[in-house]
């Protein structure tokens, strides 16, 4: 400040105030006589000086007091750039790491769904190993299987929204190194009983010794809902397999075509109300291959006969039953001819 005051133009612009107020003050004395023009004109010039020094020094007050105001002003503003460039650069870096936050968010997104398609394929594994080792269980080897269906319910709608039409049941074996079978169940139908019967089929599987069996399989199965009920009003069915049919060669895949009978039960018995074949949400189905070929009467016998017992208790039963019948039967031809010779 004290450079500017020194400055020439500053002092020109001193000058040029002074002047201008003089010339005011000259202006604003009262005309008189030359005497007295003579006489007061020292005074004037006093006078006049000392008012130009009064105003000159309120200006010099007012000159330094907007310089300070403008050196204030200057020093702000140079505060505010400061603080308005801090701003923009952390601005900038919280934008960066939004920017960083936001694709590391993404990457986690895609981790995380691999992750739930990972599960999702172990909890299948897992379900279907489950389902293994539960079949290994209770592998049957005698030719017969008694299939229990859990979650009866859920399974039915799962078959009537069409996410799962059919269920499998475990295999089971005619021996140690026989024909390996299983049986498919639509539970809502299929074909043309779909929506108004329950379809049991019949489904021959590969084994480890298809090469010494007999092909085409050509022995009787024999289905059973079981009724749960002291009653025992099973729903039994049996058919014969077509030996031309390539559901009955010899599996050149993990499993054969499915055949067996699509009308097995009305679905308006099973749907009742407390209907007998549907207990606690669970319905049992005995599945039989007849390789004595039983005489169809035989098989409500042999169905239902207690699945508790040993198979050689079973079949010494049947046997039983059998030898009961034709004495029976004997008899009753031995009376008949007695009869005709009297």
């Amino acid at each position: 400040m004290l450079e500017h005051y020194k400055s020439e133009q500053h002092q020109n612009a001193i000058i040029t105030f002074i002047c201008r107020v003089l010339s005011e003050s000259t202006n604003d004395q009262p005309e008189r006589g030359s005497g007295m023009d003579v006489d007061t004109l020292p005074q004037t010039t006093i006078l006049s000086s000392d008012n130009v020094n009064i105003q000159l020094q309120k200006v010099c007050q007012t000159i330094d007091i907007l310089a300070d105001g403008v050196s204030t002003l200057k020093g702000d503003t140079q505060r505010l750039s400061h603080e308005l460039l801090d701003i923009r650069n952390a601005i900038d870096t919280w934008n960066r790491d939004f920017s960083a936050l936001k694709i590391t968010i993404q990457k986690e997104r895609v981790y995380l769904d691999g992750l739930k398609t990972n599960q999702d394929v172990l909890n299948q594994d897992v379900a279907s190993l489950k389902q293994k080792v539960d079949a290994m269980q209770f592998v049957s080897y005698d030719g017969t299987l008694l299939w229990k269906i859990t979650n009866f319910s859920s399974k039915m709608a799962d078959a009537q929204s069409e996410r799962q039409t059919s269920i499998y049941s475990p295999p089971f074996f005619s021996s140690p190194t026989g024909y390996k079978m299983r049986a498919r169940l639509y539970l809502n139908g299929d074909g043309n009983a779909r929506r108004t019967h329950m379809s049991l089929f019949f489904v021959l599987m590969r084994s480890k010794y298809d090469a010494i069996l007999k092909f085409p399989f050509n022995y009787k199965i024999a289905f059973c809902l079981c009724d749960q009920t002291p009653q025992q009003k099973h729903i039994i069915d049996s058919f014969r397999p077509d030996t031309k049919s390539n559901s009955f060669q010899r599996p050149r895949s993990e499993m054969n075509i499915a055949s067996g009978i699509p009308k097995f039960c009305p679905l308006s018995i099973i749907q009742q109300v407390e209907n007998p074949y549907v207990r606690d949400d669970t319905m049992f189905i005995k599945i039989m291959v007849d390789f004595r070929n039983l005489h169809k009467t035989l098989l409500p016998f042999a169905m239902s006969l207690n699945w508790g017992l040993p198979t050689h208790v079973r079949q010494k039963l049947i046997e039983q039953e059998i030898e009961r019948r034709l004495q029976e039967d004997f008899q009753k031809s031995t009376e008949t001819k007695e009869v005709w010779l009297l």
